[in-house]
C-alpha cells in the first residue's frame, strides 16, 4: 500500500495535474499469468516479426477487432496470457454462445458506430477533449441501446456482466445531444460548438452577429439612395472592421458625415458614426459569445467528470465485448476449436496448425499432433532443412498461448494442462553492441531457461549449440 501511494505521488509530481481517470492501482502477481520473456515474444512473432514489421504475425491474423479499444485489449491479452482456468473457461463459454447464436455478427456490425471511448475519457479527465471527441462520445452512446438489445439474448455470465458494465447512459446522451451541435468544428477557439437552445444568453449574442448581414444590406441600400452612388458597398475585414467602399472617381460625392478610413489605389473606404456604433455592438457580442461558449464547454467537461467512472466501465466492457466477438469471428472463419484446460500435466494437440503459416501458404497446411505428458516430457524433432521443424515447434507454443487468452485454437482438438511459462531459444544472432558473440547469446538464453524453468514450463529449443563447433555444440545440446 505504501509503494502504491508513493507511485501515485510520483505521478502527481511529474505530471503536475489532477489525474481523476486513475482511480486505483492493481497489483499483478506473476503467478496469475503465463510468463513470456522478451526473447520468447520476439521469436514467436506475436506482434512484430523478426524483421521488426507487423506483417505475418499472430496479431495480424487474430486481430480483426472493430474498435481501437478492442484491438488494444486483444494485444494486452496476448502479452499477458492467464493461468486462471475460471476466467479462460468463461471466455470460451462466451465464444461458444456467440458462435451458436450468431449474435457476434450483429454485435460486430453495431460496434462500427463506437468510437475510442477509452481515449476520450482520458482526455475528458485531463480537460484536453476537443469538440469532435465529444461528438464521437455522443454518437457512441447513441449506439449502446442496440448493443444492449443484442446482449439481452445472451445467457453466458461474462456477457451479462459486460452488458452491465456497458450500460446505456441516457443522462450523458441527453446532455451531449443538448450541448454539442452536430458536426462541430475541430477546435473550440473559433466557436460554433455549443448547440442552439442549450443556453439562452449565448443564443441571443449569436443572433446579434447573424442579424448583422441583414442590417448591413439595409444600410448599404439606404446609403446608396442618400449619396446617389450606385456602386457603394458595405464590407468587413478583420483589420479595419466595417467600412463603406467607394471608387476613387466617386469619392467627391460622399456625404459630409463620412469619415475617411483608408485610401487604396482605386477605392476609398469610409465609416459613419452609425456604422462605428454598430461595429462595436456586433464585435462585442461576438467576443462575449466566444467567451461564454468556452465557459459553457468547460462546465460541460466538469459535468462529464462526474460520470467518468461509468464511462471507463463502459469502455472496458465494450473493448472486451469487441475482443470476444473478434475471437468468435476468427474461430468460425479459420476453423478453430475450443481447447480443454486440464489440471493434469501435459499437452495433447490433435491436428494442430500454425496460425500464421497456414494463412500465408497457397497450399493447404498439413496438420500435426503434439503429445507431451508427465511420462513423456520431451520431444526431439529431426529432419531436413525446410522440413517444418521450427514451424512445428512454434505452432505448439502459439496454440498454448491462444488457449491461455481464452481463444479457440487452430487444431482439431487440444487438451492442455497447467503451463506457467513459455521459453524459446530460437535463431542465431550476435549482440556486438554488448560484446556478446552468437554463442554467448545462445548460452545466456539457455542459462535463463535452465535457471527459471519449472516442471510446468513449455520450452522450445531450436538447434541449441549451433553457434559453436559441431562437436562442442552437440555436447552442449
Amino acid at each position: 500500500i505504501m509503494a502504491a501511494g508513493c507511485l501515485m505521488q510520483y505521478v502527481r509530481d511529474t505530471q503536475r495535474s489532477a489525474l481523476p481517470h486513475i482511480a486505483a492501482l492493481r497489483v499483478e502477481n506473476t503467478d496469475d499469468a503465463v510468463l513470456l520473456d522478451a526473447a520468447s515474444r520476439r521469436n514467436l512473432e506475436i506482434e512484430f516479426n523478426l524483421s521488426g514489421g507487423t506483417e505475418n504475425t499472430l496479431t495480424s491474423v487474430i486481430d480483426k477487432s472493430i474498435t481501437s479499444m478492442g484491438s488494444r485489449c486483444l494485444r494486452r491479452w496476448l502479452h499477458s496470457p492467464l493461468r486462471d482456468t475460471g476466467v479462460l473457461q468463461a471466455r470460451h463459454q462466451c465464444i461458444a454462445e456467440l458462435l451458436d447464436s450468431g449474435y457476434f455478427v450483429d454485435i460486430r456490425q453495431q460496434l462500427h458506430a463506437i468510437g475510442d471511448i477509452e481515449r476520450i475519457t482520458s482526455r475528458v479527465a485531463l480537460r484536453s477533449a476537443r469538440p469532435r471527441d465529444l461528438e464521437t462520445l455522443k454518437l457512441s452512446i447513441r449506439a449502446l441501446p442496440d448493443i444492449q438489445q443484442s446482449l439481452q439474448h445472451c445467457h453466458a455470465p461474462l456477457l451479462q456482466s459486460l452488458a452491465g458494465d456497458i450500460g446505456e447512459h441516457p443522462d450523458i446522451a441527453a446532455l451531449l445531444d443538448a450541448a454539442i451541435k452536430d458536426n462541430p468544428p475541430v477546435v473550440l477557439r473559433d466557436g460554433g460548438v455549443i448547440a442552439r437552445g442549450y443556453n439562452a444568453e449565448l443564443d441571443e449574442l449569436r443572433s446579434l452577429g447573424k442579424n448583422a448581414d441583414d442590417f448591413l444590406l439595409q444600410l448599404e441600400q439606404r446609403e446608396r439612395e442618400r449619396s446617389g452612388i450606385k456602386t457603394l458597398k458595405v464590407s468587413y475585414n478583420k483589420v479595419h472592421g466595417y467600412y463603406i467602399e467607394i471608387s476613387r472617381l466617386q469619392s467627391e460625392q460622399v456625404p459630409d458625415d463620412y469619415i475617411r478610413r483608408q485610401t487604396l489605389k482605386n477605392t476609398e473606404r469610409f465609416i459613419t458614426a452609425e456604422l462605428k456604433e454598430y461595429e462595436e455592438k456586433v464585435l462585442s457580442a461576438r467576443e462575449r459569445a466566444l467567451a461564454l461558449e468556452k465557459s459553457l464547454y468547460d462546465e460541460l467537461l466538469n459535468r462529464l467528470l462526474g460520470s467518468l467512472h461509468e464511462l471507463q466501465n463502459c469502455a472496458r466492457g465494450l473493448s472486451e465485448l469487441d475482443c470476444l466477438c473478434n475471437l468468435a469471428e476468427r474461430a468460425e472463419t479459420l476453423n478453430y476449436c475450443c481447447p480443454e484446460l486440464s489440471t493434469e500435466a501435459g499437452i495433447q494437440i490433435k491436428g494442430g496448425r500454425h496460425a500464421v503459416v497456414e494463412q500465408v501458404r497457397d497450399e493447404p497446411f498439413i496438420p500435426n499432433d503434439s503429445l507431451l505428458s508427465d511420462k513423456k516430457r520431451m520431444n526431439i524433432i529431426t529432419g531436413p532443412n525446410m522440413g517444418g521443424k521450427s514451424t512445428y515447434m512454434r505452432q505448439t507454443a502459439l496454440i498454448v498461448l491462444l488457449a491461455h487468452i481464452g481463444s479457440y485454437v487452430p487444431a482439431d482438438s487440444a487438451h492442455i494442462g497447467p503451463i506457467d511459462r513459455i521459453f524459446t531459444r530460437i535463431g542465431a544472432a550476435d549482440d556486438l553492441a554488448s560484446g556478446r558473440s552468437t554463442f554467448m547469446v545462445e548460452m545466456t538464453e539457455a542459462a535463463n531457461i535452465l535457471n527459471n524453468a519449472t516442471a510446468n514450463s513449455l520450452v522450445l529449443m531450436d538447434e541449441i549449440g549451433r553457434g559453436t563447433s559441431t562437436f562442442d555444440g552437440l555436447s552442449l545440446a
